[in-house]
This record gives C-alpha cells, sequence and structure tokens, in this order.
C-alpha cells in the first residue's frame, strides 16, 4: 500500500460490526516489543478475534524510488524471523493471523490508513523502543492517539 499525504479529516469510524473487529499489532521497519507481542497475541486469542501483523516501512521519495522502487532494503534472516515470531506465536494458538508489510514514504499516515481501511477494535503499536530513534516513536504515537479510531496500546 503506498500512500500520500491527503489533507482532511481522518477521524472515519469503519463500518465493520462491533464483534468481528480484530487485534492489529503494528510496528515501524524494526522488530516488535516482546511485552506488545504477548499482550497483541493474548487480545487475539481472549476475544477470538483474527491478529494482523503490520510492518510499515519507510519508502524514500524520489522518482526513481517510487517507480523502480529503490531505497527498500530487504530485512536480515535474523530480523525477518523477529518480525514473523509474532504471527507464528499466533497460529499455533490458532488465532487466523494476516501478515502485511506496507510500504510508503509516509509511515505513519500509511498505518493510520491501514488503521481506518481494516477497523480493528485494538491497536498495539510496539516497536522495539531500543532500535528506534525516540522522536520518531514519539511523533508516530502521538498521532495514533490523536487519530486512531480504536482502542490504541502502546509500548512505554
Amino acid at each position: 500500500m503506498l500512500t500520500l499525504r491527503r489533507p482532511g479529516s481522518r477521524s472515519r469510524v469503519p463500518s465493520a460490526p462491533a464483534g468481528t473487529r480484530p487485534v492489529m499489532l503494528a510496528t515501524l521497519e524494526v522488530p516488535f516489543d516482546e511485552t506488545a507481542v504477548a499482550f497483541a497475541v493474548d487480545a487475539a486469542v481472549e476475544c477470538g478475534q483474527p491478529l494482523i501483523v503490520a510492518n510499515v516501512v519507510e519508502m524514500p521519495l524520489g522518482p526513481l524510488c517510487l517507480a523502480m522502487g529503490y531505497g527498500v532494503l530487504e530485512p536480515t534472516e535474523e530480523e525477518a524471523a523477529r518480525l514473523r515470531a509474532p504471527a507464528e506465536l499466533a497460529q499455533a494458538l490458532g488465532v487466523r493471523v494476516e501478515r502485511l508489510r506496507v510500504r510508503s514514504p509516509h509511515p505513519a499516515d500509511a498505518l493510520l490508513d491501514l488503521v481506518a481501511d481494516r477497523g480493528p477494535g485494538l491497536l498495539v503499536f510496539g516497536p522495539d523502543r531500543s532500535r528506534l530513534r525516540p522522536r520518531a516513536y514519539r511523533s508516530v504515537a502521538k498521532k495514533i492517539r490523536q487519530r486512531a479510531a480504536c482502542l490504541v496500546w502502546l509500548a512505554e
């Protein structure tokens, strides 16, 4: 999913029935915080809802980057395994899982668009904070608090 910044309100409420709202676990190109993984998987298991595991990756903005897909490096095998771990854990516990990798020049907006499109009942924003710049985390967390139309759990 490639998104561009759009003016206007993001406060639209999803039309999914209240009983079928999944749990979403999201990160920004870094592995997940273990506490966030445990919380999201436990919530999905206890509620009997599917789990959406989303990795939102920043894509550099430029004509060649957009047209040719340059600028996005695949994660190392170790990091890929850490990004897969929550989905594998949830599947082992009988939860239906959907894994998404979203590339966008504006990752925070892309994450909020994904939340608006999928309509989760709970968004667990859980990147490993030791691997993410503090300012970047605070900025995205602030946008999520202001504009997400669901319950939000932040790794703080």
